[in-house]
C-alpha cells in the first residue's frame, strides 16, 4: 500500500515539474555574432526580428505555421511539442542546414521565432528573409497581423 502511494507521489511531482518547466522556460536559444541569425527575442537591432502576433486563435496560427513549414520544399520540423518546435531549412545549392526554433506563447498571444544557419558567418540576409515569408504567409491566411 506504502510503495503505491509513494508512486503516485513521484508520478505527480513530476507531470507537475515538467508543466511549471515548460511555462517557465520560453526563451529561444541566444544568437552568436555572427549576422546569419535573427530572432524575435534578441535584444540587439542587428538580430532583432519582430514576433508573430497572433490576431485569431492561438490554435490556428500554430497549425497554420506547421503548415507553411511542411510545405516549403526544403524545411522539415523535426521535434514538436504543445508550444515548441524545431525545424531544419536545407540550401538548394550547397545543402547547408539553418535551425529554426519557434514557441507559441498563448499568455501574450505572441510566436517568438529564430532562424539560425549552423554554419559560416554571413547568410546574405536568407535567415531574416525566411521568417519574412513565413509571416506574410501567415498574414494571408490572417492568423497573424
Amino acid at each position: 500500500m506504502t510503495f503505491k502511494i509513494l508512486f503516485y507521489i513521484i508520478i505527480i511531482m513530476f507531470s507537475t515539474a515538467n508543466q511549471a518547466y515548460s511555462k517557465l522556460e520560453k526563451k529561444l536559444p541566444p544568437c552568436r555574432n555572427s549576422p546569419n541569425c535573427v530572432s524575435s527575442q534578441a535584444e540587439d537591432a542587428k538580430h532583432f526580428i519582430e514576433p508573430f502576433k497572433i490576431s485569431d486563435s492561438p490554435e490556428k496560427a500554430w497549425d497554420a505555421l506547421k503548415k507553411a513549414i511542411d510545405n516549403h520544399s526544403r524545411m522539415i520540423i523535426t521535434h514538436e511539442t504543445d508550444d515548441t518546435l524545431h525545424a531544419e531549412a536545407t540550401s538548394l545549392v550547397f545543402g547547408f542546414v539553418d535551425d529554426i526554433n519557434v514557441i507559441l506563447d498563448t499568455d501574450t498571444n505572441l510566436i517568438h521565432i529564430r532562424s539560425a544557419s549552423r554554419t559560416g558567418h554571413s547568410d546574405f540576409g536568407v535567415n531574416r528573409k525566411r521568417i519574412e515569408a513565413l509571416r506574410m504567409q501567415l498574414q494571408k491566411a490572417h492568423v497573424i497581423d
